[in-house]
C-alpha cells in the first residue's frame, strides 16, 4: 500500500484551532493561546505551569516549560537548565531572548503520568494509503532522566503502549486507552481532511495525565 506524503501544515496554531472547533476534540486539548506577556501572566495565575513553544518547530527544540509559585516566584526550564526569576517582567525579557522573534504558543502544563519518575508520552502515526487511512505505530516515549520533552532525538526511550500504560497507569487500562487514541486519531483526522485536503501523514502527541485524562498535545504532518 503506498502512502501518501501529502500536504504539510507547519504552523501548530493551524492545527490546534481547527481541532478546537470539533466540541469532542477540544475537552482533550490543552488550554492553548498565542505568545503575549498579557496572555502568559494570565495563563500562569490560572495554571501555574505552562508550557511555551514554537508555532512552528519539531524534535522538542525550543520548548520550555514556565512555572509560577505561591510567593509569585517564576521559573524557567529549557532542557536540563532551569532559571529563576523574582519579577514577571525579567522572566518575559528571558522569554523573548529565547524566542529571537519567532511566534510561539502558550499551553498549560499537563502533570503527566511517569516512568520511574519520567514523564512519558504517546506518538501515534497515522497515514493515507490507496486503501485509505492506517495505523503504522502507536508508541510510548519516556523522557531522559532530567528532562520534561520525550522526544528520542533528545535522548528519550521508546517503548509499546502498552508497555507504557502499563508502567506509568495499570495494566487494566491499556485497552481502554489505546482505543480512546485510536478514536480520537481517527476523529481528529477526519476534522483536519475536510479543512486541510490533501494531508497524508499525520503524527499525533497524545499525553496521559495523572488522573488517567487524554489530551492532544499537538499534530505533525511530517511524522519521523
Amino acid at each position: 500500500m503506498g502512502e501518501q506524503k501529502g500536504r504539510s501544515l507547519a504552523s501548530k496554531w493551524v492545527k490546534t484551532a481547527a481541532l478546537l472547533s470539533h466540541p469532542d476534540i477540544a475537552p482533550h486539548i490543552p488550554p492553548t493561546s498565542r505568545f503575549t506577556a498579557d496572555h502568559l501572566r494570565r495563563m500562569l495565575e490560572e495554571h501555574q505551569m505552562v508550557v511555551v513553544k514554537p508555532v512552528k518547530g519539531a524534535g522538542g527544540h525550543g520548548v520550555i516549560k514556565v512555572t509560577r509559585n505561591a510567593a509569585g516566584y517564576y521559573a524557567y526550564t529549557y532542557y536540563s537548565q532551569t532559571k529563576r526569576f523574582t519579577s514577571f517582567k525579567a522572566l518575559v525579557g528571558a522569554l523573548n531572548r529565547q524566542r529571537r522573534g519567532r511566534a510561539y504558543l502558550i499551553q498549560k502544563g499537563i502533570n503527566l503520568a511517569t516512568v520511574n519518575g519520567r514523564p512519558i508520552d504517546y506518538r501515534v502515526k497515522y497515514v493515507k494509503t490507496e486503501k485509505g487511512w492506517v495505523y503504522r505505530s502507536m508508541v510510548g516515549r519516556i523522557a531522559r532522566q532530567g528532562l520534561f520533552v520525550t522526544n528520542l532525538c533528545r535522548g528519550g526511550r521508546m517503548v509499546t503502549a502498552a508497555q507504557g500504560i502499563s508502567k506509568s497507569i495499570s495494566s487494566s487500562q491499556v485497552s481502554a486507552k489505546k482505543t480512546k487514541m485510536r478514536e480520537l486519531t481517527v476523529l481528529a483526522t477526519s476534522v483536519l481532511e475536510t479543512k486541510y485536503p490533501g494531508i497524508g501523514q499525520l503524527g499525533f502527541d497524545y499525553g496521559i495525565d495523572k488522573q488517567g485524562d487524554i489530551w492532544i498535545f499537538e499534530v505533525n504532518t511530517r511524522p519521523h
